[in-house]
This record gives C-alpha cells, structure tokens and sequence, in this order.
C-alpha cells in the first residue's frame, strides 16, 4: 500500500503542473490519495471500514463503534447488530403459503353423447365446468426464538358439495436435534381435532417424525397415527420408511436421489385400499431458466397412471408446470401448475375417462404451443420491459458516483508526463506500449454505429500501470481503476487493447471481470492483420 500510495502521489502531486485546472484536479486526487492511505495504514479505522464503509469514517462520535476498539472488538460488534436485526427480521416475518386448485371438467370436449343438442340452448357447444375448488393458507407468527404460532384454513368443494376448516399449531424448537407440535383444529367436514407432531434427528444422518391425532364427529372419535423414520443413505440419496395406521392404514417405503442434474424416485406402498409401485425421474436442464422434464408410472389396485411433463421458470418468483396424465381407468388429464413465491396455483383439467389418442394429442401439443406463445407475445416483452426499467433505476442512482469517476478519469492530462517516461523507458528496451485502449460496450452491427459512443479510450491511464514491461488487471471491475469510469451502466462492457511488444503488434478483447496478464503469445497479430 506503502510503494502505491508514493507512485500515485508522484503522478498526482500539483506542484507537477501549472496550469491552474490541472493543479485544481491535481490536488483532488492527490487528497483522496492521501485519504485512502490513512484508511489502509490504521488496522482500526481499516476495520471500521471494512465493516461500515465510509459512512463509519465521516461520523463524529458514532455511538454503535468506538473508534478506540480493537479490530476484534469491532467485528464482535457488528456480529451483535447482525444478529439483533436477524431477530427483528424473524419477529416481523409471517412466512404466507397458499394454494388455490380449481378442478376443471372438460371431458365433453372429447367423450360427447350422440344426442340431438338443438332443442338445447347452447347445445352446440362443448360444456366446460369447473366441478372443484379448493383454497388453503397458512402463515406463521413467531412467539420467541424457540416459539412459533402457525394458523392455517381451508375451504373446498365438489359437485356443490364442501365446507372447510381452521386448524393453530404451536410450535416449539426444545433443541438443536428436534421440535415438537400441537394443533387444535375445527371445521364442517370433520370436527374438533387434536393432534401432536414430533421430529427427532437420531443420528447426524438419520431422523423420525411422529404424528398422532383425533378427530372428533357424531361417529364417534377417529384416532390416527403416522410415524417416519428417514436416513441418508449417501450424499444425494434419502430412504425412507412409513408407517400409517387409522381408518386407512399403509406402510410405504420410497428411495428419493437428488443430485444437480436429476432426481429419482421409486416408492412402494402396501395397504388398505390402496397398494402400489411408483418410479418417477426428473432431468433438470442447466441453463438460467431452470428447465425440468419428467416421467412417472405408478401401478396397483387401482389401475396404472402414466406421467409426463415439465417445468420451466418465467420470471424471477414465478415456476410454470404442466403435466399429462393418462391411466387406466382414470382417462385422460392435464395438470397446470403455476408457483409464484409461496403461492401455487393449480389447474387439474380432466379431458376423458377414456384413452383416447386425441385427448393425448392435444394434451400434449396444445400446453407447448400455448406456453410458446405466450413467451413470446407477453413473458419476454414483460420481463424487457422489467430489465429497462430496474436498468433505468439504477443508472438514476448511480449518476452522481457516475460523474464523480467520469470527472476523475477525464484528467488524463494528469498523466501525460508519467506516460511519456514510461514509454521512454519501454522504447529503450524494446517493451510494452500500449497503442490503443478502449473500455465499454462494443458493437460490430453497421446498423447500430451509434452505440460505439459506449465506449472509452483508456489508452493513457493502462499505460501508467504498466511496470516492468508487464500489465495485470485482476477480476475485480475495471471501472474502478484509475482514469476509468462506467460508460455504460448495466450492460456488458469488455477491454480492447491494441499494444507493441518486441516490435510486434498485439491485440486482445478482455471481457468484465476476467484477469488479464500481458504480453501473451496468443495475442500476437501478424502484419496482414
């Protein structure tokens, strides 16, 4: 920091220059120079600003640090006001789940009776119901650290038929290996319910859940049990074994495996009414959308399902699915699911009761050209439209900081005569010199000449920082070096360097926030170029 701060303030120092402006800029840059170095060289104040930036400098008698503390004490400080606010965070927090499901009947699109539908108003038209409804929600209200308050509901209905519930959970953190629950819940369909809920790690790899309840109605009382006992079987496989007693009793095993690239599922289930086998894989895409495909057969007494579908994300919070489902003798289904936030959406639409290859068909084919469509025509515009704007934000924020490096960088002249030593100096030995430097957005479209105004020349502030005949940037943002700025804020900038080494020309496109280290051998141009 010593041999930096020294260089920079002999480039910088206004008794170097004479015209007023420069000795003006001079003194500017010279007197943050001298600040940055007063930071560096005090491990206290380093550390207030490492911590709290330069907001901690500038306040006279700040309360939360003072300035005589050691660096330790400091950051045991600022732990403190970390976990203060975390707390603060958890008692504001509510964390809302939901979920809405609208079931919807279309089967006589495909399964029509052969009547006459003349005499019927609307009768020649297909009929499309909605036959379900179901809506839950359920948030959270932290007591203490330890104690958290959840309240949920629901409603339903089928075929104008439904009723719903309200169920409070209290909820109690008693160590770092498990948490304990108690519900009460009422509803129309049920009763009065009681119930308890506890989760035990066993083992670092393996844990259980129990869960006992009794719902109350004019039959008489219904108890019912649960218990679940899961273990790593590696790093990315789970097993689990469940156990179900009640008026529907089961005992399940399943082995789930979730690595990066997929996830794999196969599940048995013996009991009364239903026993089956089930195995499921899902392919995840590695691109930003978070693409994902899957398949699933599931086979036992009550026929055989077969799935197929796949999910892609649309936005920031948003994760769109569809999923087609065809089984005997269920028919033929389409499920749309849409998941924003901790809201999810979801659409079952029963298409026939039959195997139909039509049904299949359109299924299949008409949720793709849908999505498509829709991409193109509202998410892609919508998501543009986002961008600009959280762009245009940003920029407005970022103006005055913008200015202030602009100003800064402009005052190359301050570098002229260093410049022109070094290069005498790497003349005389045959070394380094940079030719041409520019810094910002490129753009090679003759129909779009205008953008080049992106773009900078850094020329003389990269040849101050050669040394030694070489030049290293390192990863960090290059418009932070000296005598650069931002020319174009929130858009992808890249370094071209045009230089001499050896009396041979070089060239190089260095994107943001790559390391560059010159001379290289790959970058050496022959002369026709």
């Amino acid at each position: 920091a010593r041999r930096e701060r020294e260089r920079l303030c002999m480039l910088y120092h206004p008794d170097k220059h004479r015209d007023p402006e420069l000795k003006r800029q001079a003194e500017q840059l010279f007197n943050l120079v001298h600040q940055a170095y007063e930071v560096l060289s005090d491990p206290q104040s380093r550390a207030i600003y490492d911590i709290y930036g330069k907001r901690g400098l500038d306040v006279e008698g700040w309360e939360v640090v003072e300035r005589k503390r050691s660096p330790v004490e400091i950051r045991e400080e600022f732990e403190r006001l970390q976990r203060e606010r975390e707390e603060r965070r958890l008692q504001q927090r509510t964390n809302p789940k939901g979920m809405i499901s609208v079931g919807v009947d279309a089967t006589d699109l495909f399964d029509r009776y052969e009547e006459d539908y003349e005499d019927v108003p609307g009768g020649g038209f297909p009929h499309v119901e909605i036959n379900k409804m179901h809506i839950s929600q359920s948030i959270e209200a932290p007591l203490t650290t330890s104690d958290t308050a959840v309240l949920s509901g629901s409603l339903s209905t089928h075929n104008g038929n439904g009723g719903g519930n309200i169920n409070v959970a209290l909820r109690r953190v008693t160590s770092a290996k498990g948490w304990g629950e108690v519900e009460f819940g009422a509803g129309d369909t049920h009763g009065p319910l009681l119930g308890m809920k506890i989760f035990r790690n066993l083992t670092a790899r393996c844990f259980v859940t129990a869960q006992c309840g009794l719902h109350f109605s004019s039959r008489g009382v219904r108890p019912g049990c649960t218990t679940m006992l899961a273990r790593h079987l590696d790093k990315n496989t789970m097993g689990y074994l469940q156990w179900r007693w009640g008026t529907q009793s089961s005992m399940n095993t399943s082995i789930v495996r979730d690595t990066k690239t997929s996830h794999f599922t196969l599940a048995m289930q013996l009991g009364i009414p239903h026993s089956f086998m089930m195995m499921s894989y899902q392919y995840k895409f590695q691109d930003d959308d978070q693409t994902k495909v899957k398949g699933s057969i599931k086979a036992g007494f009550f026929g055989t399902v077969v799935e197929y579908g796949a999910e892609r994300k649309i936005s920031r919070h948003s994760v769109l699915g569809a999923t087609v489902s065809v089984g005997v003798p269920q028919g033929v289904s389409l499920k749309i699911k849409l998941n924003r936030a901790s809201q999810t959406y979801f659409f079952p639409i029963h298409l026939t009761d039959q195997l139909l290859p039509s049904a299949v068909f359109y299924a299949t084919v008409g949720p793709l050209v849908f999505y498509l469509a829709i991409q193109r025509l509202v998410i892609r515009p919508y998501v543009r439209s986002q961008k600009e704007q959280d762009l245009e934000k940003h920029r407005e924020s970022s103006a005055s900081d913008i200015a202030r490096k602009r100003q800064e960088a402009e005052s190359v002249l301050l570098m002229q005569e260093s410049v022109r030593r070094i290069i005498e100096t790497e003349e005389s030995k045959m070394g380094l010199i940079i030719l041409n430097a520019w810094y910002g957005k490129f753009v090679t479209d003759n129909s779009q000449k205008h953008e080049r105004a992106k773009v900078i020349d850094v020329t003389v502030p990269l040849q101050c920082l050669v040394k030694d005949s070489k030049l290293i940037l390192t990863e960090a943002t290059k418009s932070g070096l000296p005598g650069f700025y931002d020319p174009c804020v929130g858009e992808e900038k890249s370094l071209k360097l045009l230089y001499q080494f050896r009396g041979v020309m070089h060239q190089v496109l260095s994107p943001e926030g790559e390391a560059l280290r010159i001379p290289k051998q790959s970058h050496r141009i022959d002369a026709d170029t």
